[in-house]
């Protein structure tokens, strides 16, 4: 994942093929996720009062997501990202954060947080000053009325870039942790996948660890359970899959369900996701769970 700016968003538009629109973003494809297998979810993001501003305020309040941020009005227009998805079904994403970048302290719903039994948050949005001190006034919250953080490294270029706050930030407010094999390993700086393991464990409640064709991997303080891939025809599309893979651990952990399930459901959700191009279920999850 590339950041770009608004003039770079426009010319890679103008010289694209024919492309298929959807609503995304990371954080809120998870939160789709959950609705879609039936759980309850808000949302506490920006857009713009334009055409994919209003797009996407439709798009998740349509899912039954409670989402009552107002739109800006002026200023940087909604965000978007191009994502260029490659014949064996890996993608590069150009993202252009808009008005996204700047959700700040300002914008946290503390009576939303508190409500919620998860709060989660997505790595990429570090990249913006504002939403670092929205992230930690939100955990404070969450962990004042006695409520979990959840955090997404989201890409292991946004650890490169923030290898240090990262660290701090998952050691000192965050409960369940959700990384790529690449992501945690970069955080801690090991060679191998093993010693990334041992050196996030004990760290936070929960670390979930994806390995895209060879599962996932839960660590908690005493215990590893191995999550197994979900088998699909064909692999069209990654984009979404940890999203989607975070969607379904989050949704079985606020259910109580045990960890391996909370990893079967997630891996369930992200085989539908793979299944078709972009990152929204086209399914619905509910029904694939069983």
């Amino acid at each position: 994942m590339q950041l770009i700016d608004a003039t770079a968003a426009e010319r890679l538009y103008s010289e694209m093929g024919a492309a298929v629109e959807v609503s995304g973003g990371s954080a809120a494809n998870t939160i789709a996720g959950i609705a879609s297998l039936g759980g309850r979810a808000g949302f506490i993001g920006k857009v713009n009062a334009d055409q994919l501003g209003d797009i996407f305020a439709h798009d998740i309040r349509a899912l039954g997501v409670e989402f009552i941020t107002a739109p800006a009005r002026g200023g940087r227009p909604t965000g978007r990202c191009l994502i260029f998805v490659t014949p064996d079904a890996q993608r590069t994403m150009q993202t252009f954060l808009g008005v996204a970048g700047e959700v700040g302290p300002d914008d946290v719903d503390a009576a939303l947080i508190k409500r919620a039994q998860i709060t989660y948050f997505e790595g990429y949005l570090w990249d913006a000053a504002p939403a670092k001190q929205a992230y930690l006034k939100a955990a404070q919250i969450a962990h004042e009325a006695k409520r979990k953080v959840a955090l997404t490294l989201s890409d292991k270029f946004c650890v490169d870039r923030h290898r240090a706050e990262f660290v701090d930030l998952v050691h000192g407010h965050i409960d369940v942790l959700f990384a790529n094999e690449l992501e945690i390993m970069a955080l801690y700086e090991t060679a191998t996948f093993d010693e990334a393991v041992s050196a996030v464990r004990g760290k936070c409640d929960v670390a979930v660890l994806t390995r895209s064709e060879k599962g996932a991997v839960i660590v908690s303080p005493h215990d590893t359970v191995e999550v197994k891939v979900q088998p699909i025809a064909k692999v069209v599309d990654t984009t979404g899959a940890g999203d989607l893979f975070a969607a379904g651990f989050l949704y079985g952990l606020t259910r109580g369900k045990p960890l391996g399930e909370c990893g079967r459901i997630a891996a369930v959700c992200a085989a539908e996701i793979i299944s078709h191009v972009g990152a929204r279920p086209e399914a619905k999850l509910a029904e694939l769970i069983g």
